[in-house]
């Protein structure tokens, strides 16, 4: 059990954690939620140990914690051996046999029994499956580092975490630089992952499939809710309405015993009364309105009347100087469409972007654009060609000289650079910010289409809502290339397909192009060699045998999942049960704590005794509940690994 006691953190001077509590199961995945800036890699840091805390502790055994870096690596090595030098146990036991004397018996059987118990043996093979997970090719895995892009240089690292042996995975956002087949795989491998997980991310999908719990911040808090991004949504929003409930209740309350008072406060006879409710008044805990938190917005214009259609590409080759990447490819986009392009990274989606917005020459074919089109063009990469020393104010009015200034200030704050934020240097800034005012900067003439490609990398959760709802509501045409399936599915009506150098149209949505990429990998996983092929019966013989043999599997597959869940269902209900009364302990104890903290409160030593008692008993409680809680929890990882 990790367990976060009253722990206080801050950066730069401004409090992020304060007295925060919270509890994490050996073997849980949990999700830490909050919006940018508000601590989340801060607290991975602390738990790491390589952030000092500025109050409290941090309970957990010794655990091998892994911490996915954020560091771009660089270096000469071969990317598949740069991941395999991670695991340094393994680098010493090699370095071990290799300095080890010949006629040293025992140093060289030190030495192999080291690397047994490293896993030499399969080590590469190790490797190989991480790095084909995350999308390299047998050739990508031979390239230097150096001679990789940003982007999968970022998935080295990640590669890195996944390989090392570690109890406990820290990962800060871990998706970003994923395309959406490596995001399947690595959610597939993070459910077969042993481990304990703390995973930052935006992304709601990749959280709901993969979280079983979560930590919002809040408030300088840690609220922990049970389940992923959605669940937390709802409960959320449950706690919020009974919030309002309260304090209108209360604010009821306090409009009667105000009424009563002022009537009577003149009458001689109800002072007692009076006085009563004057004290009841005072004593009253208020129960505090809810603060709705800041929510960025986006507002796309109008585009007016367009051309149609937009775009026409015929037989079109694209692709870098005399290198074609795809060929022959056809697309036509319309006045209104909604396209997505779906596709691994490295198939060719941002070369047929740059390539339709005109950023690159066709190479053969044809692209054929209106001559009024208006295109609003967000790069993958964009955020970089921002200047450091530049400010958002400067960067506006650069683009458009002639503006006035009150008018760009207007227009930067409906994009959150209100006041002083629009004088702030943009080197600082985050990447969510940076990103947000890119897309403030291409939206400012009235697009007919909307060009995005990987939009929401730095965005936090309340931005990509905002994002997805306006590109809901907005009248152009847009083309969207994103790893995001909720804003892919909410944004989106009709899908174009990126593989093996060719652009389809791809029938379906994204359900259906999930399930395409897993029967594809089962495709690549049944391949046997060729000779084993060539030396194979035919299997035209044995497929109705076959059809009906899967029959049964599936079906007593169907039985096992029934019966598992059958024996887990009351697990999962006293789970529930036990989080639901923590979250009111906790809930009771910070009331407490308040009480406790008031001055004034003292005047009544008695009732401030009683307040004491309840707060052990209800810490009593919270930890045997905790227990009991680490009880279920390990007993449903025992059942869900029999059904396995």
């Amino acid at each position: 059990m990790i367990r976060l006691r009253r722990i206080g953190l801050s950066r730069g001077g401004r409090a992020l954690l304060s007295a925060a509590d919270a509890s994490i199961a050996p073997g849980e995945r949990v999700a830490l939620l909050g919006p940018n800036g508000c601590g989340k890699s801060t607290l991975l840091g602390a738990i790491a140990g390589d952030v000092s805390l500025d109050a409290g502790e941090i309970d957990m055994p010794a655990l091998r914690i892994v911490r996915l870096e954020q560091q771009v690596p660089i270096g000469p090595l071969p990317a598949w051996r740069f991941v395999e030098q991670a695991d340094t146990a393994l680098q010493r036991a090699r370095d071990a046999l290799a300095a080890a004397a010949p006629d040293d018996g025992e140093a060289v059987a030190a030495a192999h029994d080291a690397l047994d118990l490293a896993g030499d043996a399969s080590s590469h093979a190790r490797v190989k499956e991480l790095l084909a997970g995350l999308g390299f090719s047998e050739a990508d895995a031979l390239q230097p580092v150096d001679a990789l892009s940003g982007g999968w240089r970022m998935r080295l690292n990640l590669a890195r975490a996944l390989f090392v042996p570690s109890d406990l995975l820290l990962l800060d956002e871990p998706t970003n630089h994923l395309d959406l087949d490596a995001i399947v795989w690595f959610e597939r491998w993070l459910l077969r992952y042993p481990g304990t997980v703390i995973v930052v991310s935006h992304d709601r999908d990749f959280i709901d499939r993969v979280a079983q719990a979560t930590l919002a911040v809040e408030n300088q808090q840690l609220v922990r809710y049970a389940g992923g991004y959605s669940a937390c949504e709802l409960q959320r929003a449950q706690r919020a309405a009974q919030q309002q409930r309260a304090q209108a209740g209360q604010q009821a309350q306090i409009a009667r015993l105000s009424a009563f008072i002022d009537r009577f406060r003149a009458q001689a006879t109800k002072a007692r009364q009076v006085q009563s409710r004057i004290k009841a008044l005072e004593k009253m805990v208020r129960v505090a309105p809810l603060r709705a938190a800041r929510a960025a917005s986006f507002t796309l214009p109008d585009p007016g009347d367009s051309p149609d259609p937009l775009i026409v590409a015929a037989g079109l080759d694209a692709g870098y100087g005399t290198t074609v990447v795809l060929r022959g490819a056809s697309l036509t986009i319309e006045r209104g469409a909604r396209i997505g392009l779906l596709g691994r990274n490295g198939a060719g989606k941002t070369t047929l972007v740059r390539t339709l917005v005109g950023e690159l020459p066709a190479l053969g074919g044809e692209c054929r654009i209106a001559r009024s089109l208006r295109v609003g063009y967000f790069a993958q990469h964009g955020v970089e060609s921002l200047r450091d020393d530049d400010t958002p104010l400067a960067f506006f009015q650069r683009a458009t000289p002639q503006a006035r200034e009150s008018a760009l200030r207007d227009e930067l704050g409906r994009y959150g650079f209100a006041g002083d934020d629009a004088l702030r240097p943009i080197g600082p800034m985050s990447g969510g910010e940076k990103a947000r005012l890119l897309l403030a900067s291409i939206v400012r003439g009235a697009p007919h289409l909307l060009v995005l490609d990987e939009p929401t990398n730095h965005l936090d959760a309340a931005t990509r809502d905002a994002l997805t709802d306006a590109l809901a509501d907005f009248e152009g045409a847009l083309l969207l290339v994103s790893h995001d399936r909720y804003l892919l599915r909410a944004s989106v009506d009709r899908f174009t397909l990126v593989h093996d150098g060719r652009v389809e149209a791809f029938d379906g949505d994204l359900d259906d192009y999930l399930a395409w990429l897993q029967r594809g990998e089962a495709r690549a996983a049944s391949q046997a060699p060729a000779a084993v092929v060539a030396s194979a019966t035919s299997a035209a013989a044995g497929s109705t045998a076959g059809r009906a043999d899967r029959r049964d599997e599936r079906r007593a597959a169907a039985e096992k999942r029934a019966r598992l869940a059958e024996r887990v269902r009351p697990l999962l209900r006293e789970i529930a049960q036990a989080e639901t009364r923590l979250a009111a302990i906790d809930a009771r104890i910070a009331d407490i704590e308040r009480e406790l903290a008031d001055p004034r409160a003292w005047d009544d030593p008695t009732r401030m005794a009683a307040a004491g008692r309840e707060r052990q008993s209800l810490t009593d409680e919270k930890e045997a509940l905790e227990t009991r809680w680490l009880e279920l929890a390990e007993r449903r990882e025992e059942l869900e690994r029999e059904g396995a």
